[in-house]
């Protein structure tokens, strides 16, 4: 039995019957159902339909790895300090090419002593490869491939036998001086204005 609450009321059953008259008129099969209803032979509703499962989210895929950049700010004050100590970029955007051997040897001794001290001050390297350049070195499946290049005619898989061409060079420390916040490391080299 039906409560009174699923009662529509007076007003509503006059929308519906209104809806029911012109839908009747619209569509043969809807006033078949009518008809049957009112005459009370309505056949069983159907038992509705079952929710469909909802799809599981694909799992998201794991983040890419992001590719680490080199800090600018710590090439640009490298940089910076063989400058300061061995005027390494005056050397290399001077055009060289109307010197003369002698005078380009003499002026790369001054750039090699102060760009050397400035590295060793701040940086500390060793080999990648012990071994002496010319010495032949046998390369195991699985080897470090970003420690160490492969040049010639490489065909096939490690190992690999071959001659050392250069041992590479590793970085074990790195100290730069601390910057202040307002220090621009873009300006390699101040100009300078003497008075």
């Amino acid at each position: 039995m039906t409560d009174e609450l699923d009662r529509p009321s007076f007003f509503a059953r006059i929308a519906i019957a209104f809806g029911a008259f012109f839908r009747a008129l619209g569509s043969a099969e809807y006033a078949a159902g009518a008809r049957a209803l009112a005459s009370g032979n309505a056949p069983a509703l159907p038992a509705p339909a079952p929710e469909p499962e909802p799809e599981p989210e694909p799992e998201p895929e794991p983040p890419k790895p992001k590719l680490e950049r080199a800090p600018t700010a710590s090439a640009l004050q490298l940089l910076a300090l063989f400058q300061r100590e061995g005027r390494f970029v005056d050397f290399l955007r001077e055009d060289v090419s109307g010197f003369g051997d002698a005078d380009i040897g003499a002026a790369a001794r001054v750039v090699h002593e102060g760009c050397r001290k400035a590295l060793d001050e701040h940086v500390d390297l060793e080999p990648v490869r012990s071994e002496e350049e010319g010495a032949r070195v046998t390369l195991p499946k699985g080897f470090d491939a970003q420690a160490i290049r492969l040049t010639g005619n490489v065909v096939g898989e490690a190992p690999f036998t071959g001659t050392l061409q250069h041992g590479g060079w590793r970085a074990t420390r790195i100290e730069l001086p601390s910057l202040t916040e307002e220090h621009d490391v873009h300006v390699v080299a101040p100009a300078e204005v003497e008075l």
